[in-house]
């Protein structure tokens, strides 16, 4: 891991630098709420075990308070921000601190290519990135779709959100999307980050979470999209069992076909979605698979 050096990782980003941008507001439509707290942001560094040929991918560097620590321990940094306001401020800064090895741009993550990295085929980027909480899960579909150029994403989720990607079964967190990042990645809890560290304060704490890309759960499909359809049609209907949600989320699929299919699989019809294991979604995954 490249080394740290002592003040490289001190923020760039406090209220009073936020507040003294000229014509500056934190806009709440984008989410923005900047992370202020030093510490926090030389354990995200930290944690990130990066080195100095690592191609980062930084998601909303806002002010710079990640991007400047990040540009000193990696090969190159791509920095992707919305806001053409904070991308002008970040130029300046970056050009201040006389990095060379960022590459901003102004744009929105949803819509920006990821092959506008152009990698070697051996080579993957590494994403990090305090996310607006209104973007979370659509940037996680997009990581998931480009997961192929990604080995690892550090990113800090809203806490209710960072619990349903981590939920076990049996609870109202499990969900869906739990199960997609189960299967695509192995998610593991890094940093619990009060709502005191950012400025404006959101109304909720956060996490900050690792999503390993090269350590995905070991069963793997030919066909994703069958697993995809399962997970989505059981949670569709929670209050329903996961008998009723399938054959009302998925009408094209066989009642008998289905009651048969969860027989062989020794899933009890009555229970509901929250309660099955992965290896029990990937059995009914299996066995529609077969019969496709």
């Amino acid at each position: 891991m490249a080394s740290i050096k002592k003040g490289t990782g001190k923020a760039l980003v406090n209220k009073k630098s936020i507040m003294s941008a000229p014509g500056f507001r934190p806009d709440k439509r984008l989410g923005q709420h900047f992370l202020v707290e030093p510490d926090i942001i030389n354990k995200i560094i930290e944690s990130a075990r990066l080195n100095d040929s690592d191609i980062v991918l930084e998601i909303g560097p806002g002010q710079g308070a990640l991007t400047i620590p990040l540009a000193r321990s990696v090969g190159h940094l791509f920095a992707v921000e919305k806001d053409a306001f904070l991308t002008n401020i970040l130029k300046k800064t970056i050009s201040r601190a006389g990095i060379t090895n960022v590459t901003l741009i102004n744009y929105d993550i949803l819509r920006w290519d990821f092959h506008e990295i152009n990698l070697s085929s051996s080579k993957k980027i590494k994403v990090i990135g305090n996310l607006p909480y209104n973007i979370s899960t659509p940037f996680i579909e997009k990581l998931i779709k480009n997961r192929n150029m990604v080995s690892r994403a550090i990113l800090m989720f809203q806490s209710e959100v960072a619990r349903r990607l981590t939920a076990s079964p049996g609870g109202k967190e499990y969900g869906a999307m739990t199960l997609r990042i189960k299967y695509h990645t192995l998610a593991r809890v890094l940093i619990e980050v009060s709502r005191k560290a950012f400025y404006p304060r959101p109304k909720v704490d956060s996490m900050v979470l690792e999503l390993d890309f090269e350590k995905p759960y070991p069963v793997r499909f030919s066909c994703e999209e069958i697993f995809n359809k399962v997970v989505k049609g059981a949670f569709a209907y929670r209050r329903k069992t996961i008998f009723n949600s399938l054959k009302t989320a998925c009408p094209l699929w066989d009642q008998k076909m289905l009651f048969d299919i969860m027989e062989k699989c020794r899933i009890d019809v009555k229970r509901r979605a929250e309660t099955l294991c992965m290896d029990e979604f990937l059995c009914l995954t299996n066995a529609l698979q077969l019969t496709s």
